[in-house]
């Protein structure tokens, strides 16, 4: 782990995008020579790179100094109950390689194989440059095993998991830490790190994926809470359309849109390619986005009068016109409810889509290695 005042350093860089020494100095209450000491080691690492000076004020032309996106890889490993995704990104986030393996239900031999597989392309890919490669990190469902029924398959064929340690059997094979996270989290931890949400200091955060979950970003930084599970807004009580009481992961998730299509003789196996293959779907899709709208727009009125968030964001494993709809939706269908005693947050999408859970998994070495405790207060 890098010492607190270079992790500081390194985070302040990346939310400005480039700075000079002398603001850095300023921002951190750090002496201008204890300053330039942390510049000097974290460019000798290869970590900041200088740009053009700028000149036309008095003194020495200001250099600013910016995150060096080679300087650094992560890789991010999404398991989920429809598809796994490997990717391998640089320090600022951007997608080097990205590689993805579907199937009806996770099998951890299966998985195990696509995952050890890929890493071992991606680092032969690297050549020399794969010793920069900081960490693997893994998102995937809690207690993947309780969904079995609702994706289509036995539970028999989903105990394997609760025995399976996907973190240790890939961490005998890395030279690198291997970390784990709840997917929907990490997803929210990517939106943090890499997002056009970033500089937004807390907001609740859904993300509709084969199941809907979500995370919560409180002062700044992830909230996880005791048992990791902080922002599990899928569990949050909502009424359907007939009055009765559900959770919102019943009622808004990609899977009951797949029910749907079923029930009406569709093939839903288009959902699964979610860039491309939500057109198919056009004149079917409103009754859905109307439903998901009706629920985030209760769960959004119930998050805000615990934690009083600035934003919501919403985002997804679809394409962006999409969500746009379902944000749109979800701004008009909040104006049905009451929402007396509280001041409801901006509604605004989220920024990464169907890559959010892997690049939240890339971000937990990130977080763990290069970035300070967003909690600190900095003079910006």
């Amino acid at each position: 782990m890098r010492a607190y005042n270079e992790r500081l350093v390194l985070s302040l860089v990346r939310r400005h995008g480039q700075l000079p020494k002398m603001k850095i100095a300023q921002m951190t209450g750090l002496s201008a020579q204890t300053i330039s000491v942390i510049m000097r080691s974290l460019e000798a690492d290869g970590l900041l790179i200088k740009g053009e000076p700028v000149r036309g004020k008095v003194g020495q032309p200001s250099v600013p100094l910016s995150l060096n996106p080679d300087g650094v890889f992560f890789l991010g490993l999404k398991i989920g109950r429809r598809s796994s995704e490997l990717i391998l990104v640089d320090f600022l986030g951007q997608v080097k390689k990205r590689t993805i393996h579907t199937y009806l239900f996770p099998e951890p031999d299966d998985i195990e194989k696509f995952a050890l597989r890929s890493i071992k392309k991606f680092e032969t890919d690297l050549g020399k440059t794969a010793s920069k490669i900081s960490g693997l990190g893994i998102a995937m469902p809690f207690e993947l095993w309780n969904w079995a029924e609702a994706i289509g398959t036995s539970i028999d064929k989903m105990e394997s998991w609760k025995t399976y340690d996907i973190q240790n059997i890939l961490s005998n094979s890395c030279s690198y830490p291997v970390y784990l996270q709840n997917d929907a989290t990490a997803a929210c931890g990517a939106e943090l790190a890499f997002g056009t949400n970033q500089n937004k200091r807390d907001f609740a955060y859904f993300y509709i994926g084969t199941f809907i979950g979500g995370g919560l970003v409180i002062n700044g930084s992830l909230f996880i809470g005791k048992h990791g599970n902080a922002g599990a807004l899928g569990s949050m009580l909502i009424s359907d359309k007939a009055g009765y009481t559900r959770q919102l992961i019943d009622e808004a998730s990609i899977v009951t849109f797949e029910k749907q299509l079923l029930e009406d003789d569709v093939d839903p196996s288009p959902l699964w390619n979610r860039e491309n293959g939500w057109q198919d779907f056009n004149e079917k899709i409103a009754p859905w986005i109307e439903r998901v709208a009706n629920c985030l727009a209760q769960a959004i009125i119930s998050t805000t009068a615990l934690i009083d968030q600035e934003t919501t964001v919403i985002d997804g494993a679809f394409p962006k016109h999409v969500r746009r709809r379902i944000v749109e939706a979800t701004r008009e269908a909040i104006k049905n409810y009451n929402q007396q005693g509280i001041k409801l947050p901006m509604v605004s999408e989220g920024s990464l889509g169907t890559v959010a859970r892997a690049l939240g998994g890339a971000s937990l070495p990130l977080f763990d290695h290069y970035l300070v405790d967003q909690n600190i207060s900095l003079n910006q």
